[in-house]
């Protein structure tokens, strides 16, 4: 491998990659400076080892840091070497997976460093969108390190070792790290949504391995399998667990084998990949149920939508339309989270929703499986936003509010009995599946069990899709 080849970040890359398909690049490269006894110092590879090698057959490019060189600090040629992998990762439309154990970028290069790392970010930018790019955080990453993983589009984290941060905890004003450590792992998946994944060094390997398997290679490419499960299973128990949707997703997939993607942030919301007749699939689900292994419930929300679980679902989705994966959706939606700290953002959350699926042109399938009501059904993938198909259970309620509210609200001063009666009567004018059906907001309603055949059918007739927009840069949010 290298003149490191007994190094953690030696070890990693053996792990990441199938048997024997590494091949080193830039292998002699080491520092240039001079600055503070820096010729003094042997930098092996200058702290980072590049090249590619396999996933699954799959090809990619990886560069893992090593700390026991200069603490694996980034220095000029370091970041020169990562600069020319993501050349070589655009041109060949092969994945960039980054294994960062980093103590910072190297003082003793000062500007030099500061520039060569500037443009990491910006081939980064270059990249996003074109090739996928996965960071797994085994190290300190803190400051500009800290960016690049943030820009990744997914980030994983050992969560015994890994340190993620901007300013390190003891910097924060008021705070210190046995207050609360903003480094770890925990608070970076669940406070931040920076980190989709975390565990130990061996999980955080095999999560990487697991979802490069699925993501096409880039934005012109289509991640496909053979399908060995039933194309018309039934799904017989998939109301009963349709709270949870992870797992509904889960029980619909191919082989019942669903990718979640940061799970621990913004919790009312599913986000992940699955197969569907061994196509990949870009899924989002309401959540109100959290399940353990025992099948308890864990954890609860209150059916609505958060700021969190916004923002997440807007940033999944505009990764799905970039490498032109479908999404599937399974709306359960009775408002937006009515508290303090949601009404700060929640706005701004819930705009990005929805630009991000009324800009999508991928195939979009939406099923209305329990409440959709007022606007957070519309930014579920609403016919309006431009759903190519829509399924809806026959158990499901689509409308302004439920409608007992909508009674109270509309027949104030009458008596319960009254208010009652006209309960039922909206119920059945206006926020029954029924009624959304005969408008066309509705293409099929269908039974619970049998929505694994009926959105396969759709993605089939859905795959050649072809949908032209105006031409612009980025949306306004």
């Amino acid at each position: 491998m290298s003149n490191a080849a007994q190094s953690k970040a030696a070890a990693r890359i053996e792990s990441l990659l199938d048997a024997n398909s590494f091949v080193e690049i830039g292998q002699a490269v080491t520092a240039r400076s001079t600055d503070f006894n820096m010729a003094e110092n042997k930098a092996p590879s200058d702290g980072v080892i590049t090249g590619y090698g396999l996933i699954d057959g799959n090809p990619v490019y990886v560069y893992s840091q090593d700390a026991s060189v200069l603490g694996g600090t980034v220095g000029e040629m370091h970041a020169r070497k990562i600069i020319r992998l993501y050349d070589l990762a655009r041109k060949t439309g092969a994945p960039v997976v980054g294994l960062l154990d980093c103590a910072g970028i190297r003082l003793q290069e000062s500007t030099d460093a500061l520039d060569a790392f500037g443009r990491i970010f910006f081939k980064s930018t270059l990249c996003s969108g074109i090739i996928p790019q996965v960071t797994g955080v085994f190290g300190p990453c803190g400051g500009g390190m800290a960016l690049l993983a943030a820009m990744s589009d997914f980030t994983f984290m050992d969560e015994k070792n890994g340190k993620l941060f901007v300013n390190s905890p003891n910097a924060l004003e008021g705070n210190h790290v046995s207050k609360r450590d903003t480094s770890t792992a925990e608070f970076q998946s669940a406070e931040t949504g920076v980190v989709d994944g975390c565990g130990s060094e061996e999980e955080v390997i095999a999560k990487i391995r697991g979802l490069i398997s699925l993501l096409p290679s880039n934005c012109e490419d289509e991640s496909l399998a053979e399908c060995t499960d039933d194309l018309n299973r039934v799904c017989e128990d998939l109301e009963n667990c349709v709270a949870d949707g992870a797992l509904a997703l889960a029980r619909i997939a191919d082989n019942e084998d669903f990718f979640e993607t940061t799970p621990a942030y913004g919790r009312d919301m599913v986000t992940g990949f699955m197969r569907l007749n061994g196509a990949v699939i870009g899924a989002v689900a309401n959540r109100s149920v959290i399940y353990d292994e025992e099948g308890k419930e864990a954890e609860t929300f209150d059916g609505t939508i958060s700021a969190n679980g916004a923002k997440k679902a807007a940033a999944f989705v505009k990764f799905c339309d970039a490498f032109e994966i479908p999404v599937l959706t399974l709306t359960d939606a009775c408002g937006f989270k009515a508290t303090l700290c949601s009404e700060r953002h929640i706005a701004a959350a819930a705009a990005q929703m929805i630009q991000a699926f009324a800009n999508a042109t991928v195939p979009k399938v939406n099923v209305v499986t329990g409440k959709a009501y007022g606007s957070a059904y519309t930014v579920m993938n609403s016919r309006a936003l431009g759903a190519d198909a829509v399924f809806a259970w026959e158990s499901a309620e689509i409308g302004m509010m439920d409608a007992a509210m909508a009674a109270k609200i509309m027949y104030a001063d009458a008596d319960s009995s009254v208010q009652r009666e006209k309960a039922a009567e909206y119920r059945s004018l206006q926020s029954g599946v029924d009624a959304a059906a005969k408008r066309g907001y509705v293409d099929t309603i269908i039974a619970p069990a049998d929505t694994r055949k009926y959105v396969i059918n759709a993605f089939e007739m859905l795959y050649t899709k072809s949908e032209d927009r105006p031409a612009k840069k980025h949306c306004s949010v």
